[in-house]
């Protein structure tokens, strides 16, 4: 009897041992079930939207040595949907080291932090140090617009996908054609060109304030005459003659970015900052701004020079001293955030591009540097997301 019960004791024990080991076993697969089911969810949202519109609320990036420059341009990159796709497709360098110095992969680690974390900001500090190899130093004072055409050229060079390289030029390239004629013969020369930014002058050639972005961009593609001490050398009669100078558009990409040029040399190498008032829309239609003979383009391709207002880089302060901040649009909410390094809100007033709302809303007098505008499409009049 004695063994009997010491035997049915032991059975009972495996058998619960057993039921154990099955809940365990259940519990486990239950768990990686729903860890796949999250981790596909994650992906795919990941694959569809941006920083902001992944769950509703948008996250900052802490400033790491007046890194505003900095945290405000990763902001515009990381909310185009467009941009994250390509992102998302690049080339993931084998070993750590090549990692640690790969722009690309450095960005998308970031932005995976961003969208997976749930503190309020993010450190970018590994692409800062990743950034410092390209002589793209902390605790200085950079120019954004500079910056883009770098972080722009160091992205590009550093993907490996022919293909992706070719969807990048095909979102921020801007194509022109570049004349040069000679005003004493009929010599002319043409050369087709790529822009990454319209970079629009503030003043007139008699130092005149520009009063609206439609004026900024007529001024821009305006024949220049050559003359006195501007005159060039002409091959066909053998010396120096006035030239006329012109630009015609060929080409807009899916983002576009102009420039203004708020910072202007003056006599003895002096720069100062241009800070007045420039309104101008919140939609732009090119067609509505150059005439027929500023293009270079079909009807195709004039269709789609419509665009909304995406976002602004906004900077304050003097020349020396001053801070970067960004008016980014949610392209999935229609809702505008304002990304001041670690701090982000929502706008709640509509936004101008002239940023008078923006000195109203803030208290601050900022003054527009760089705007991205994302393009519209004219069949259906529907909003096209960049």
């Amino acid at each position: 009897m004695g063994q009997r019960g010491g035997r049915q004791e032991t059975s009972k024990k495996l058998e619960m041992a057993q039921r154990e080991t099955m809940k365990a076993e259940a519990k486990v697969q239950n768990n990686e079930e729903e860890a796949e089911k999250l981790k596909a969810k994650v992906q795919t949202l990941a694959s569809v939207f941006g920083v902001a519109d992944l769950k509703n609320e948008a996250i900052g990036l802490y400033n790491v040595g007046h890194s505003c420059w900095l945290n405000s341009l990763l902001q515009v990159f990381f909310m185009n949907i467009h941009f994250t796709r390509i992102l998302r497709r690049i080339t993931v360098p084998l070993y750590a080291e090549q990692q640690k110095k790969n722009v690309p992969y450095q960005m998308l680690l970031l932005l995976e932090e961003m969208q997976c974390g749930k503190q309020k900001a993010v450190y970018p500090i590994a692409l800062a140090y990743c950034l410092s190899a390209y002589n793209v130093k902390l605790f200085v004072q950079h120019d954004a617009a500079q910056l883009f055409l770098t972080l722009w050229n160091l992205i590009k060079r550093q993907m490996k996908k022919p293909e992706l390289v070719e969807e990048l030029n095909g979102l921020y390239t801007i194509c022109i054609q570049e004349h040069l004629a000679c005003q004493k013969c009929s010599f002319e020369e043409k050369k087709n060109s790529s822009m990454l930014t319209l970079p629009l002058p503030l003043l007139d050639s008699n130092c005149r304030m520009l009063k609206t972005l439609k004026d900024c961009l007529q001024y821009f593609f305006h024949p220049e005459e050559l003359t006195d001490h501007n005159m060039c050398f002409c091959d066909q009669c053998g010396r120096k003659t006035p030239f006329r100078q012109s630009m015609k558009l060929i080409h807009l990409p899916q983002t576009l970015t102009i420039h203004l040029k708020r910072f202007c040399f003056e006599k003895a190498a002096h720069i100062h900052k241009l800070s007045h008032y420039l309104p101008f829309p919140q939609d732009l239609d090119f067609n509505a701004v150059l005439t027929e003979s500023q293009c270079q383009a079909d009807d195709n391709e004039k269709a789609g020079w419509q665009y909304d207002l995406f976002a602004v880089i906004a900077h304050s302060g003097s020349i020396s001293c001053g801070h970067y901040c960004a008016y980014i649009r949610s392209l999935t909410e229609r809702k505008w955030y304002c990304f001041n390094d670690s701090e982000v809100c929502q706008v709640r007033r509509q936004i101008h591009i002239s940023f008078v709302a923006s000195w109203i809303l803030l208290e601050i007098p900022f003054d527009l540097s760089i705007c991205s505008l994302k393009r519209t499409r004219k069949e259906n009049r529907s909003r096209r997301a960049l």
